[in-house]
This record gives structure tokens, sequence and C-alpha cells, in this order.
């Protein structure tokens, strides 16, 4: 059983869910935006909310990572409560993988090698999201 992650975001889920793509390598994403879901005549959609992602997803090393736009009106607090994690055997795709996610961001700890990997590195991304990047040895869960 694999563990899904499920980003929101406030406004800018389009611009946050192509930008992984592109970062990651993977297929286009399908975005599905809330003035695409069929309309319910007791909760009349707001304009403002018609152009906001309802739902994306893309598939990044393996899991399943989903994005959405919160809703107008509902609270929103930058993702600093998640972490996500990559591990890869490839030391060539994390070396990629941080130096483009750390573009507009903030480097916790630049890749090097540390008792636990032999490249590892943390950072917050432009979107205020956490990540770690790791390499595996093939003994990692």
């Amino acid at each position: 059983m694999a563990i899904d992650i499920y980003l929101n975001f406030n406004g800018n889920t389009r611009e946050a869910v192509e930008y992984y793509a592109e970062v990651f390598g993977t297929e286009p994403p399908h975005i599905m935006t809330f003035g695409e879901a069929p309309p319910d005549p007791s909760h009349p959609l707001p304009e403002e909310a018609k152009h906001l992602v309802m739902h994306a997803n893309l598939r990044i090393a393996g899991s399943t990572v989903m994005f959405s736009d919160v809703f107008p009106g509902m609270p929103f607090v930058e993702g600093n409560n998640i972490n996500l994690t990559l591990m890869d055997t490839d030391e060539d795709k994390i070396k990629d993988w941080f130096h483009k996610l750390k573009e507009g961001g903030t480097v916790s700890m630049e890749l090097q090698e540390t008792f636990w990997s032999k490249c590892y590195g943390s950072l917050k991304d432009k979107f205020g999201i956490y990540w770690q990047l790791s390499h595996d040895n093939g003994q990692n869960g």
C-alpha cells in the first residue's frame, strides 16, 4: 500500500502542478477546475472559483501527488506542515531535482554526504513545500 500526498494551494495550483511536472519530467497533468464540475443549483459556484483547480495529480517517482486550490473563503496555511521525501538510487536525478526545486526557494541543507545517505539535501521550494531528497542505497524500506 502506498501513501498518497494531497497538496492545497491558495489560487496558484495550476502554476505549481505544471512546475512540478516539468521538474520531475512527468506526463502533462490533467487539471480539472471547479467550473468544470457539474453545477449544483442549491450551491451556486462563485465566479471567482470557476478557474481554480479542483483536482490535478502527478506520478512522481512512483507516488501519486494530488493538488487543489482551496475554495474561496476557506482557510489556507502554507504547506509547512508537510515534508515530502524523494529517494532514488540515481544520484544524478537527486541532484537535478534538488537544483530545480531550490530555484526561488530556501535551502535548509545543501546536498551532501551524511551518515544515512551518500547524497542528501533538504529545502523549501518557492511554493512553501518542504522537500528532502536522498540517495537510496537499496536497503531502505
